[in-house]
């Protein structure tokens, strides 16, 4: 009897725990079937959509600023992965094609997670959160799949989660994408906030949506849309968006005199209270693994980096000169010192020989000098001059200076120094010194000053013109200094004027990938063209 009993009550404790174990929810976290039964499980997936975004990099670097360094403006350190993208060899087994479009489905996979049981929180959350929370992530989805057609062409459209047997999707059609991105961005861009307090550019906003749609119908020859959205975002960011004046102190002078800087809208500073970022992925090196490599593969050796990226030399040929003519037309030009009297973008954005860079002297040239101090035991100084050496102006109180002078120029003797003997000064802050290597600064998806270009493009290119695309063009042009175009209405002038703006302007925020393929240039400007860097030694 008790060895009955003893077995019965093993056996019914058995079914108890039977029974408990599969109607039991995690206790830790959400049931991915479930999920999201709530409106936090709803925001805390919304919130990982958004980080989806930082994900998508290369060199640790997001890939929005490596793009344009494999067209005509951009330069990479060759290398296995690089080498074929500057060549246009790029393959299917290579890391950056096959890594872009897994990272791009990853996060479409993000938002269908949530998207896929949103409906379920129908009347248990308000309405109008409701509509926002799906408005976002479909803003998130329409984002990426605007990238995956522009790099790959036709692609599977799906629009919710998959079961591994329905894995095998075939590819739509580019223009079925097109098509479906705007109409799925019309659809959910007035449910958008204009802005979110206490999340900065983090979120996407009813502008942001409307850029992006006028974007994808700029990019497809959908010119009316284009001017259209592009015109009511404008409207829009009134009292939330506009210019930032840049800070040009030290354009156009040596490196002794000072550095410059566009920190103001490309650094820290800039995207924590410059008005001018409409969307931005968000980084923060509190997080783990939330921040990037960026600033130590645009450095200088000198600055600590590794001098991976920067501009090419047609590129910064093409810069125009104070009086806003090309330097084969302008009497400002001068061949011994080729890098004055130019638009200053060229020294906000871009880091050239005879310039000063993280506080260092920035020269590819090995025969330049510099003094150099020698202390002696007893505290005097010897000074002597020396070459391949630059001049650092990082603080030294016992220099008669007052900083460190001469020091071995490794920018011009290192055999992996830069690449083109340009570096980029766009994207960079000089707080990372000393830190490169764990940066995070926020990176652009959307600025005021691409809205108004979208909106100029378009008028241009469908012929509505009527003056409002000039004075966008000029906008951006006066903001920096650089003289004004007169009113015209010639179509053929005003692509001109649009296209130096864009190329100068957007230069390194990776939208030169889209330009040149719009525009039907690429072959004349990439195919069988070599890439030169700099052969100019600073003349004194």
């Amino acid at each position: 009897m008790k060895i009955t009993t003893r077995v019965f009550l093993l056996a019914l404790a058995g079914l108890l725990l039977a029974r408990c174990d599969l109607e039991r929810l995690p206790l830790n976290g959400p049931e991915v079937g479930y999920f999201p039964s709530t409106e936090r499980e709803a925001f805390y997936g919304l919130m990982g959509a958004y980080k989806g975004l930082s994900l998508m990099t290369a060199a640790s670097t997001p890939w929005i600023l490596v793009i344009d360094n494999s067209t005509d403006i951009g330069f990479t350190r060759p290398g296995n992965n690089y080498t074929p993208q500057l060549t246009s060899s790029l393959s299917a087994d290579n890391t950056l094609t096959s890594k872009l479009w897994r990272e791009i489905y990853q996060t479409i996979g993000r938002c269908h997670l949530v998207l896929d049981n949103l409906p379920v929180l129908k009347g248990k959350i308000d309405d109008d959160t409701y509509a926002l929370y799906d408005a976002e992530l479909r803003v998130i989805r329409a984002y990426y799949y605007a990238h995956l057609i522009e790099f790959y062409g036709d692609a599977p459209l799906v629009k919710r989660s998959l079961t591994p047997a329905e894995a095998m999707v075939p590819r739509d059609s580019k223009d079925t994408i097109v098509r479906w991105l705007l109409d799925e961005l019309e659809e959910v861009r007035d449910n958008l906030k204009d802005s979110y307090p206490g999340y900065g550019t983090g979120r996407a906003t009813r502008v942001a949506a409307y850029m992006l749609r006028a974007r994808v119908a700029l990019n497809h020859g959908f010119h009316a849309i284009a001017a259209a959205d592009a015109g009511r975002a404008i409207e829009l960011s009134a009292g939330l968006h506009a210019l930032e004046d840049y800070n040009r102190d030290f354009t156009n002078v040596d490196h002794d005199t000072g550095e410059p800087a566009c920190t103001n809208l490309f650094g820290y500073r800039g995207h924590e209270s410059s008005r001018e970022w409409i969307w931005c992925i968000q980084y923060n090196r509190l997080i783990d693994g939330n921040s990037t490599l960026r600033s130590y593969y645009m450095l200088s050796r000198l600055g600590a980096g590794c001098s991976y990226f920067g501009p090419t030399q047609a590129f910064v040929d093409s810069f125009q000169c104070l009086d806003g003519k090309q330097i084969d037309e302008s009497p400002l030009y001068d061949w011994q010192h080729p890098w004055r009297n130019r638009d200053p973008r060229l020294d906000l954005f871009c880091a050239c020989p005879g310039s000063r860079l993280f506080n260092i002297q920035f020269e590819t040239d090995n025969d330049v000098s510099a003094d150099v101090y020698t202390f002696a035991i007893d505290g005097s100084i010897t000074t002597t001059n020396r070459r391949e050496h630059v001049w650092s102006y990082n603080p030294d109180p016992r220099t008669p200076t007052g900083h460190v002078d001469g020091i071995p120029n490794q920018d011009a003797t290192n055999s992996y120094a830069a690449p083109g003997g340009y570096l980029w000064r766009k994207h960079t802050d000089i707080a990372d010194l000393g830190d490169n290597r764990n940066c995070d600064l926020d990176c652009p998806i959307f600025r005021y000053a691409e809205l108004l270009l979208i909106y100029a493009e378009a008028k241009i290119e469908s012929n509505a013109i009527d003056g409002t695309e000039l004075d966008a063009i000029n906008a951006i042009r006066v903001r920096v200094g650089m003289p004004s175009h007169t009113p015209v209405s010639d179509q053929v002038t005003l692509r001109r004027y649009l296209r130096y703006e864009r190329k100068i302007e957007l230069c390194n925020e990776g939208v030169r990938w889209f330009d040149i393929r719009r525009w039907h240039i690429v072959e004349g400007i990439m195919k069988d063209k070599p890439l030169y860097g700099s052969n100019k030694k600073r003349v004194s």
